[in-house]
């Protein structure tokens, strides 16, 4: 058997002789930087569907294909998938995402999860020191690099559960920005905010996709709206078939569904956003004062 390292160095200097940088060619074959960084450095094992892929995203005729072993699996995503659909035939439906969750991290995932930091991430403090969008500010904190893309800006009727958090009838127009979120590279969640016009008026949060130096919260406290406190109801799902693409997550992992509002000092909500969230490479993190 050729070791594993003969695929490391081969990978390397085929990327190399191509003039790209791990973030370029992670661009390219829609892996992210740090796994690539993984085969490259023998701190991974490619299984011969993804060294099929890159054999052909370098131009190598087959050569990193015939440094892994014929015999070695499609796994750990091979295993995975014949696990859920043997679950997907068996299992109830109540427990099938807390068991694809399970094999997921058994067959799959390879390194820590990405934290969602749920009370620090909306740090004001945090935010004025680093002009950073909570999202940013977690991901950079454990050593990511953190992405993000406004992807629409419209005017649609509140959802049923948005509009009872912000205290209007149900179908009432608000702002809806769509963000896709990522970190390095890998798609973790992507999200729905939901802004009532009396609060986005005619300000940059009904027209900009860049919202600046503090983003979000940051434009809100500009029109008076201070964060003071958070409300958030986590639920799991499976996705629906547009988030699953979204996210590129892989068939029979579930998604985490934080409804998150915005609250200021006197309890009146002023913003609600739908996160959805993979969890499969992110989990939540709480610390919660707990009153005498």
């Amino acid at each position: 058997m050729v070791p594993m390292a003969s695929f490391a160095q081969q990978l390397q200097t085929l990327r190399h002789a191509r003039r790209l940088s791990l973030r370029a060619f992670a661009a390219q074959v829609n892996y992210s930087h740090t796994y690539l960084w993984e085969l490259e450095t023998g701190r991974k094992q490619p299984s011969p569907l993804v060294a099929g892929h890159l054999d052909k995203a370098l131009g190598a005729d087959g050569s990193l294909s015939a440094l892994v072993p014929a015999s070695a699996p499609d796994a750990p995503l091979g295993g995975y998938r014949r696990q859920v659909e043997a679950l997907a035939r068996t299992a109830p439906a109540g427990v099938m995402a807390q068991l694809a969750t399970w094999l997921y991290d058994t067959y799959v995932r390879g390194r820590p999860p990405l934290m969602r930091l749920g009370v620090e991430r909306y740090s004001r403090r945090l935010r004025d020191e680093t002009g950073l969008s909570p999202f940013r500010i977690e991901v950079s904190r454990q050593g990511r690099t953190p992405t993000t893309e406004c992807r629409s800006i419209t005017h649609v009727p509140a959802p049923a559960d948005v509009a009872r958090r912000l205290g209007l009838p149900t179908g009432t127009t608000v702002i809806r920005r769509e963000i896709w979120y990522a970190a390095d590279d890998e798609p973790v969640q992507l999200a729905h905010t939901y802004i009532p016009l009396d609060v986005a008026g005619g300000s940059v949060l009904a027209t900009a996709a860049s919202l600046g130096t503090g983003a979000l919260y940051g434009r809100l406290e500009e029109l008076g709206h201070h964060l003071a406190h958070v409300q958030e109801q986590v639920t799991t799902r499976l996705p629906t078939t547009e988030e699953a693409a979204v996210l590129k997550a892989p068939g029979g992992v579930p998604v985490l569904d934080v409804l998150h509002t915005s609250l200021s000092s006197d309890g009146r909500p002023f913003e609600v956003t739908r996160f959805v969230i993979r969890a499969d490479v992110a989990t939540l993190d709480y610390e919660l004062a707990v009153d005498d």
